[in-house]
């Protein structure tokens, strides 16, 4: 008796897998980091990164102007903050002139219709590099929450569409929601950075940034007392429902690939949007064995963001967006 249904009917040729195929990557599926520097005519490669690069404000325009001809429409900025301006409070964060708010201005200026998303944390600005104000040997949560909250309006009045609080300090969300209503901000969105685990897969980023915790006596050498352990599952959603119970628009799951099961829990959980942030070292790990030979690049670019996508993100925040993009069309 032969089979009535044989499934490789359905793969036995490009055009039929194609016209199947359950998970479809465009440009609208991505969110696009941007670091940004200060100073005239400057590209930096980021060196634990390959082709990736901080911007200063002059060529961070020319950069805006690409992703949109590639279809690409929503950035997250970071800013790399030099370190006569850091503090224990973060103080250059609420500077009406400091370079996220003009970095925000100017992608606003030369592409009004981007979306712009700011990266709202403690640590560029720390000069201990933690996403918190410090004192005897702790990260402060509310008197941090309260910081980010201040952060987060000052980021709105310079143009931002969404603040994305990354810290992961307990109510911050509702500290920020509150802040932006009562300055009339009550269409900023926030999306949370709500199962950000404490990774060993943020090197690079910390490089770009200069952002990792200093080696000081009384100050703690890692962010595990307020990023999650990345052994536990059901924190997550915990995590992530109070969020949005908080006033989260966007919630997010970093870091990606190690983490599929939470996405899918939290996508099957929630009724909000999900994002995931395929991060630095996901990516550096790609360009790294490419570059030795030992994968095919693109193949395994398009397979890791397929199956972000395919466990349930809305929105991917990815470096390779632009490679992705470039190869799709």
């Amino acid at each position: 008796m032969y089979p009535l249904r044989r499934n490789r009917r359905l793969r036995t040729n490009e055009a039929i897998r194609s016209l199947v195929k359950e998970t479809i990557i465009t440009p609208n599926d991505f969110l696009v980091p941007l670091f940004v520097v200060e100073g005239k005519g400057v590209k930096e490669e980021i060196a634990s990164m390959p082709n990736y690069f901080r911007y200063s404000l002059d060529l961070l325009e020319n950069e805006v102007k690409e992703l949109w001809k590639l279809g690409l429409k929503s950035v997250l900025l970071f800013v790399k903050v030099p370190d006569n301006l850091k503090d224990n409070q973060g103080k250059e964060a609420l500077n009406s002139n400091g370079l996220m708010q003009r970095a925000i201005k100017t992608v606003k200026n030369v592409c009004p219709d981007m979306l712009v998303m700011t990266d709202v944390a403690l640590d560029p600005y720390s000069c201990y590099g933690h996403d918190g104000i410090v004192q005897n040997g702790m990260v402060l949560n509310d008197e941090t929450s309260e910081f980010l909250a201040n952060m987060s309006v000052s980021h709105a009045q310079a143009g931002a569409d969404f603040v994305a609080p990354s810290d992961m300090m307990d109510g911050r969300i509702l500290s920020i929601r509150e802040a932006l209503e009562q300055e009339g901000f009550i269409n900023t969105g926030i999306m949370s950075y709500s199962a950000k685990y404490a990774s060993a897969f943020y090197g690079p980023f910390r490089d770009a940034l200069d952002s990792a915790p200093v080696d000081m006596v009384d100050i703690p050498k890692d962010k595990k007392t307020y990023q999650m352990d990345y052994a536990n599952r059901i924190e997550a959603i915990k995590e992530t429902e109070m969020d949005i119970e908080e006033g989260a628009d966007i919630v997010m799951v970093k870091p990606g690939l190690c983490y599929l099961d939470i996405v899918r829990e939290i996508r099957d959980a929630v009724d909000v949007p999900v994002a995931v942030y395929q991060v630095s070292g996901e990516y550096a790990m790609i360009k790294a064995a490419a570059e030795k030979g030992w994968l095919n690049h693109d193949a395994v670019m398009m397979e890791q963001v397929t199956a972000i996508k395919r466990a349930g993100a809305d929105i991917i925040a990815s470096y390779f967006a632009k490679d992705v993009v470039k190869l799709i069309s």
